[in-house]
């Protein structure tokens, strides 16, 4: 898929998944990228799933962090701003 594309040619510190992308599943998205580049990325699933049963197949397949959409801001920002204070992720 192209996320994982990007991922091969950008390596990022932060990714924001939709769960229900084209061609292959934010799942499988991010386990792919779990397994090449480890704890280095956060990974956060964005989805219009919110049940308990979606939050934990999002952390099984090696998510940070579930957000339902419409995403609340705040929230974003906070997850942001603590990878930045504990040194997971930089300012540019």
């Amino acid at each position: 898929s192209a996320a994982l594309e990007l991922g091969r040619v950008f390596d990022p510190e932060i990714a924001v998944l939709d769960i229900g992308m084209p061609g292959a599943t934010g799942y499988e998205v991010a386990r792919a990228m779990r397994e090449r580049q480890g704890k280095r990325v956060t990974l956060i699933a964005l989805t219009g799933w919110g049940q308990e049963g979606d939050r934990r197949r999002a952390m099984e397949a090696g998510f940070d962090y579930h957000l339902v959409k419409p995403a609340d801001l705040s929230a974003l920002q906070t997850i942001l701003a603590v990878n930045v204070e504990q040194g997971k992720a930089s300012v540019h």
